[in-house]
C-alpha cells in the first residue's frame, strides 16, 4: 500500500496539536479530561507506529538469542514464560534480565516516555 503524504505520524501530530492548543483551552471539566485522555491515546498510537516495528525486531532478536530459535515474537514470549515457569531459565541469567529491562524500556517509550525521562 502506498504511504500517505503526509505520513500517519504527522497526521496524528496535527490532530494532537489541534486538540491541545485550540480545543482544550476552551473546555472545562469532563470534556477537558476526556480530550486529554484522547490526546494521550493518539500520542501512544503515534509512538507505536513510529517505534513498534523496530522494538519488535529487537525483541525477536533478543528472544531468539535466549531461546535458541526464531519464531514469531508472541510464540517466543510464550516459550520464555514456559521456560521460566518450569525453572529451565534461571531468573538470575544476565541475558534474561537485560532482555526484560530492554523490553520494559521499549514499552515505556511507547506508553509514556516521561516515565523513563531523567
Amino acid at each position: 500500500m502506498p504511504r500517505s503524504i503526509p505520513d500517519v505520524s504527522t497526521l496524528l501530530g496535527v490532530a494532537v496539536k489541534y486538540l491541545e492548543e485550540e480545543l482544550m483551552p476552551n473546555l472545562a471539566g469532563y470534556h477537558r479530561f476526556q480530550t486529554r485522555v484522547t490526546v494521550n491515546v493518539l500520542n501512544i498510537v503515534r509512538r507505536e507506529l513510529d517505534l513498534g516495528d523496530v522494538n519488535e525486531s529487537a525483541e525477536r532478536e533478543r528472544l531468539t538469542a535466549l531461546i535458541g530459535h526464531n519464531r514469531p515474537v508472541d510464540t517466543l514470549n510464550e516459550e520464555l514464560c514456559d521456560l521460566i515457569r518450569t525453572e529451565q531459565m534461571d531468573l538470575d541469567d544476565p541475558r534474561l534480565r537485560a532482555h526484560l529491562r530492554e523490553s520494559l524500556a521499549n514499552a515505556l517509550a511507547i506508553n509514556n516516555p516521561k516515565w523513563t525521562a531523567g
